[in-house]
């Protein structure tokens, strides 16, 4: 069996997707006892499984009604190469950052599962330069490249 922050994962994921309105509202507290753990356990699945990147936007209100909304977003290619050629632009795309893209865009079916392993693949052939700073400029680099032949061509 998963973790517990794969559980709480899912069942938000399962929520979206059976959710009419395109997103769902939910108060930490209810999750956290539906999971029996912390709501700061909630809280570290939202921020980091329920990211931009990964293509979600969470907004949150805090207080006596306050609730978590999450929803999927939907972007086209432009949309979601601008997002990317923007990370780039900040100078640098750590591992976690470029497969949350690259996952992102096989989810959106602008590239096959195929296609997502193979870049991924030359990315992890950068583990071997040592200077982080370097590695992660020159990572964003190649992603960027790569997205932009792929989707140029149809994908």
């Amino acid at each position: 069996m998963g973790t517990l922050a794969s559980s709480i994962e899912e069942y938000l994921k399962r929520l979206l997707a059976l959710s009419a309105s395109g997103y769902i509202e939910i108060r930490r507290k209810e999750l956290s006892q539906k999971f029996q753990c912390v709501p700061s356990q909630v809280n570290y699945v939202l921020e980091t499984r329920f990211t931009l990147e990964r293509g979600y936007l969470v907004e949150s209100k805090r207080g006596g009604k306050g609730f978590v909304r999450v929803k999927k977003i939907k972007i086209s290619e432009g949309g979601l190469l601008s997002m990317l050629l923007e990370e780039i632009s900040k100078g640098s795309m750590n591992k976690e950052r470029a497969r949350h893209f690259i996952q992102r865009l096989n989810e959106e079916k602008f590239i096959s599962y195929r296609e997502s392993k193979l870049m991924e693949s030359v990315l992890d052939g950068l583990d071997a330069v040592e200077n982080e700073i370097v590695r992660d400029f020159i990572r964003g680099r190649i992603l960027g490249k790569m997205i932009i032949v792929l989707l140029k061509h149809d994908v």
